[in-house]
């Protein structure tokens, strides 16, 4: 299993936008922190009064965003990206061809970057 965490402004919403684009599901929902999952992997959205966002001892602050993202295998890029275009998920380039495959990347509410990836 495979676990990641993504600081967001509100754990809530943030597990709205996973469960409702990208077919996640809701494991644990408390005011500071939402678990979602999908098949294996496990996502943990920590809010602004989690303990994942206090201060480090330096006085920097863990915030969303950044490039070290989530990567999500799908089966059909085409016509996921369009449906998350419709619905207004801001995506920060357009579909790549490389090698092993096509891939695009999205941002949930905070910026948090996703990587929507098709295999060859």
């Amino acid at each position: 299993m495979a676990r990641f965490r993504y600081m967001v402004s509100d754990a809530k919403s943030a597990a709205s936008f996973y469960t409702e684009h990208l077919d996640f599901e809701i494991e644990l929902a408390v005011p500071a922190i939402y678990i979602v999952t999908r098949g294996d992997m496990t996502l943990l959205l920590s809010g602004p009064k989690s303990s994942a966002c206090r201060p480090m001892p330096d006085r920097s602050e863990p915030v969303p965003g950044g490039w070290n993202r989530l990567l999500i295998d799908v089966d059909d890029l085409d016509p996921l990206v369009e449906k998350l275009k419709k619905a207004g998920v801001k995506f920060r380039n357009e579909i790549i061809s490389g090698p092993g495959g096509r891939q695009i990347v999205a941002e949930d509410l905070d910026g948090n970057p996703i990587e929507l990836f098709e295999a060859d």
